[in-house]
C-alpha cells in the first residue's frame, strides 16, 4: 500500500492555484503575503512531492506545464473540497451550541441539566439576565431566553412558548393594614386607596401611596426597599421568593388577579435545533417542577 496523497499540504496546493492564476510569482506572493523567494521554494517541495515539474518560468513570468494544467483543476477541486468540509465541521458546530439567557429570580437549572444528559456533546452554556438585559436575544448574546411575560421585544421577531403561569401576591410591608389577610381579592386592591405608579417590570406591578413623593427606580432591590420603606405595595408572581430574604416584608396571594407567564423565547426562524431541543425540555422538566 502506498502513501500517494497523504503527505500532500493543502498550503503548497493553494501556493500552486495563486502561480497559475496570476501568472507570476510576484503577484502570487503578494496575495499570499509570503516573500517570492520563499513561495518558489515552495512550489519546488510540491513538483518534487508529485514527482514532475508544474511551472515554467517565462519572460512574461510562468505558464503552466502539461503536467500543471493537468493538476490545476484537480487543485482547486481539491481546495473547494476542503474548504466545504471546514464549513460544514463548522455549521455542525454551531448547531450543537445555545446559550440560554433567564431572567431574575427564574430557575432554570433542572432544564439545562436535563439537556445537558440528552445531548452530552452539545455546548451549553446559561447567563442570567436583568430586566434591563433582555436585548441580549435581539442582538444574539443568547440563543433563547427564559423570562416572565411581557417583554419589550417586537412579536413579529420572536417566537413565544408559555412554560406555565403562576398566581400573583401581594406585597407589603410588615404592618400594612392588608398584611394580616389570609388573601385579598384583585377587587379589594382597586379599591385601596393607592394610586398606579409607572413602575413596570415583567410580571412585576408596584402601586405607590397617594401624595408619596417616589423616585423612579429601576432595580428590583431599589424597588423592594421602596415597600419595605412603605412608599409603594407590589404585585408580584408567587414564584418569585426573593421577597422571603427579607423579614420587614409580608407576602399576601392575591386573588382574581391575572396569572404571571413564565416563557420561552427565541429568535423567529432560528434554525438552530438545540432551541427546540431546550423548549421540550424545559416544558417537560421545568413544568413538573412547579406542578
Amino acid at each position: 500500500m502506498n502513501d500517494l496523497g497523504q503527505d500532500l499540504e493543502l498550503r503548497l496546493v493553494r501556493y500552486f492555484t495563486a502561480v497559475a492564476e496570476h501568472r507570476t510569482f510576484a503577484r502570487a506572493a503578494a496575495e499570499l503575503h509570503v516573500a517570492q523567494p520563499a513561495l518558489s521554494r515552495q512550489i519546488q517541495r510540491l513538483e518534487k512531492r508529485l514527482g514532475a515539474r508544474l511551472l515554467d518560468r517565462i519572460p512574461q513570468g510562468t505558464r503552466l506545464t502539461p503536467a500543471g494544467k493537468a493538476f490545476l483543476p484537480q487543485a482547486q477541486a481539491l481546495l473547494q473540497a476542503a474548504l466545504q468540509a471546514e464549513l460544514t465541521v463548522r455549521d455542525q458546530a454551531a448547531l450543537d451550541r445555545l446559550t440560554i439567557g433567564y431572567a431574575e429570580d427564574l430557575v432554570i437549572t433542572p432544564a439545562v441539566r436535563e439537556l445537558r444528559h440528552r445531548h452530552p456533546a452539545a455546548e451549553i452554556t446559561t447567563r442570567h439576565l436583568s430586566c434591563r438585559d433582555i436585548g441580549a436575544l435581539s442582538d444574539g448574546r443568547v440563543d433563547v431566553l427564559v423570562a416572565r411575560s411581557p417583554l419589550p421585544l417586537a412579536a413579529a421577531d420572536i417566537r413565544t412558548t408559555v412554560l406555565y403561569e403562576e398566581p400573583r401576591m401581594l406585597v407589603v410591608p410588615v404592618g400594612h393594614p392588608l398584611a394580616g389577610r389570609a388573601s385579598v381579592t384583585s377587587e379589594e386592591l382597586d379599591a385601596f386607596p393607592e394610586a398606579p405608579c409607572a413602575y413596570e417590570m415583567p410580571g412585576w406591578t408596584t402601586y405607590r401611596l397617594l401624595g408619596a413623593d417616589v423616585p423612579m427606580v429601576e432595580s428590583y432591590e431599589d424597588k423592594l426597599e421602596l415597600v419595605a420603606g412603605g412608599q409603594a405595595i407590589a404585585v408580584l408572581p408567587i414564584g418569585d421568593r426573593r421577597t422571603t430574604l427579607r423579614p420587614d416584608l409580608v407576602t399576601v396571594p392575591l386573588d382574581n388577579a391575572p396569572t404571571s407567564k413564565v416563557i420561552i423565547v427565541s429568535r423567529k426562524d432560528d434554525p438552530n435545533p438545540m432551541i427546540r431541543n431546550f423548549r421540550l425540555t424545559a416544558k417537560s422538566v421545568l413544568t413538573k417542577q412547579t406542578a
